[in-house]
């Protein structure tokens, strides 16, 4: 019993439980939805209004996480709460709940990034797929994020010279073009590519070439 209990623990700390916000003017819904996915296994966190969803803590980066947003609201409206999330939080999708249909809101809800768009009374089953979905978007953007960040902390462990020959390498210069370039010895070339190799823990030229384009790297420097 102890070592299930303590790799279900290990578990939780190493898979966080994705949080599910909800922005809705009304109480009855709020409390629904609370209800709802909390026995789906997320955790919840309930609002009221925009505003008072912008001033809550943000929660951490690593944890995936979706908005469940009613469309029009007192104050802040859900649509100008979207641009504001999508500038800001671009890993937590968003799914837009309304009383009634509104094609021109819908259409402008989707072309913005909304993952769906639902008119109430909707089924628990829509939902709860719709949030899935979008957990599963967060959680595959925020691994990307990671995957990035991993790689730009390894090309800033790079000298400026070995950015230098990797920004070159991975347009397909050869070591003796890139000497040229740069104006130093084709074996100084080959040990600075060896150790842009090693860095950036790149098994092939392909896959070096994979992470500039990744990075954004141009010539010579990020962009």
């Amino acid at each position: 019993m102890y070592a299930a209990g303590r790799e279900l623990k290990i578990l939780s700390m190493t898979h966080p439980t994705s949080i599910v916000f909800v922005v809705d003017d009304d109480v009855s819904v709020r409390e629904s939805l609370e209800l709802l996915i909390h026995c789906e296994g997320w955790h919840p966190e309930i609002f009221a209004s925009a505003s008072e969803f912008l001033a809550a803590p943000r929660p951490r980066p690593s944890v995936p996480s979706c908005l469940v947003l009613d469309v029009s609201m007192p104050g802040l409206s859900g649509l100008e709460l979207q641009k504001r999330v999508a500038a800001d939080r671009a890993d937590m999708p968003i799914i837009f709940i309304t009383g009634h249909g509104d094609i021109p809101k819908t259409v402008e809800a989707m072309k913005a990034g909304a993952i769906e768009f639902l008119t109430k009374p909707f089924t628990d089953e829509a939902l709860l797929g719709a949030i899935r979905q979008a957990i599963e978007r967060s959680r595959e953007m925020l691994c990307r994020e990671r995957e990035v960040q991993t790689l730009r902390d390894n090309f800033a462990s790079l000298s400026q010279r070995e950015q230098e020959v990797m920004a070159l390498v991975v347009t397909g210069m050869l070591n003796k073009q890139v000497a040229g370039d740069l104006g130093i010895s084709e074996v100084t070339v080959k040990a600075h590519r060896g150790r842009v190799m090693q860095k950036m823990k790149a098994e092939s030229l392909a896959d070096l070439v994979n992470m500039a384009a990744k990075l954004g790297l141009g010539r010579g420097r990020l962009v």
